[in-house]
């Protein structure tokens, strides 16, 4: 089977440049014997950066790029002559990435916007020359300093998805069909559980030429903050997430227990997914009457925005846009 081009999690090696010395020498030409001092300072070391790209939306270039090292600084020269900086090493990544420290796990910076660049490791400083030494009791300095090493260490890169609404639901709830229906994606539909293995994104066209993103990722199955199913994986990217579309299908033994579910494996991964907005929508409600549909609004979760939907027919599905952009914007 061929591999997936969705990374969102790499580990990397960030090297910056080492800082260039400065020079300790002394002017000499034909018409001086003993110059003083004109040593210039060491150019310094290249940062490794992160730079943010609207264009991307994986971390798949960065897979197998294990060691990013930037360009060392020059030493100084004569006649104050300062060495050339190292050259930065530049890495685009898509928007939501993370960087975290792979031993302390401490977040180091993250990436929000289009063109935004942040020092991920910077590069050493330039050492001074001997001329910064120069005094009335020190007038021909030898020595000059040192340019500082760079720094080497492991960093983890994580994807969150930004999107407006992410959908949440326990496989085969029917997320991928509507969101091939409400945007042009076109995620893997198929009736068996786990058809969706990597998240996807798409547009959902609003009225008045206004619109918002939808995230649909892989099915939650309960366990899967301890591991179970696809586990942690893919729940990182519903944390950017503006607001939850909690989906079930209107087949399920009890709607209020599958939902309760849900929100507990939210909950467990991370509490704070917990304020954010939420609608749920019954799912496949093209199988229901209106009879059916009021027996089982009664035994819904209360004070809590439904609406029973049906991607196949279309149903309700203007109202559930409605719904989404009233929360998006109140």
């Amino acid at each position: 089977m061929a591999q997936s081009n969705f990374i969102d999690y790499v580990k990397i090696c960030s090297r910056s440049g080492h800082g260039g010395g400065g020079s300790a020498h002394l002017h000499r030409d034909k018409q001086t014997a003993k110059g003083g001092p004109d040593g210039g300072d060491g150019g310094r070391g290249g940062h490794v950066i992160l730079r943010g790209n609207s264009q991307l939306w994986t971390l798949l270039h960065l897979q197998y790029r294990k060691h990013i090292i930037a360009e060392n600084g020059q030493n100084g020269g004569p006649s104050h002559s300062s060495g050339a900086q190292g050259h930065d090493e530049v890495l685009e990544v898509p928007l939501g990435t993370i960087a975290r420290n792979a031993e302390t796990g401490e977040l180091m910076c993250e990436i929000t916007e289009d063109g935004q660049e942040i020092i991920l490791t910077p590069g050493g400083r330039g050492g001074q020359g001997n001329a910064h030494y120069k005094s009335a009791t020190n007038q021909t300095p030898r020595y000059a300093q040192p340019g500082e090493p760079g720094i080497e260490e492991w960093v983890i890169l994580e994807l969150k998805l930004l999107a407006d609404v992410g959908l949440v639901g326990f496989p085969n709830a029917g997320k991928s069909t509507l969101l091939s229906v409400v945007s042009a994606a076109k995620p893997k539909i198929a009736n068996y559980a786990f058809t969706t293995l990597e998240p996807n994104l798409g547009v959902v066209a609003y009225r008045d030429y206004r619109s918002f993103v939808m995230a649909d990722i892989p099915g939650i199955i309960e366990g899967a903050s301890e591991g179970r199913g696809l586990g942690l994986r893919f729940l990182r990217h519903i944390e950017r997430n503006s607001m939850l579309l909690f989906m079930v299908s209107c087949d399920s033994a009890d709607i209020a227990e599958e939902y309760k579910i849900l929100l507990n494996e939210l909950e467990t991964y991370n509490p704070e997914l917990l304020d954010k907005k939420r609608i749920l929508a019954i799912t496949k409600s093209d199988m229901l009457d209106e009879e059916l549909e009021e027996e089982m609004r009664k035994t819904l979760p209360e004070g809590l925005p439904t609406v029973f939907i049906s991607s196949i027919t279309g149903k309700n599905i203007t109202q559930l846009k409605d719904l989404i952009w009233n929360a998006l914007n109140s």
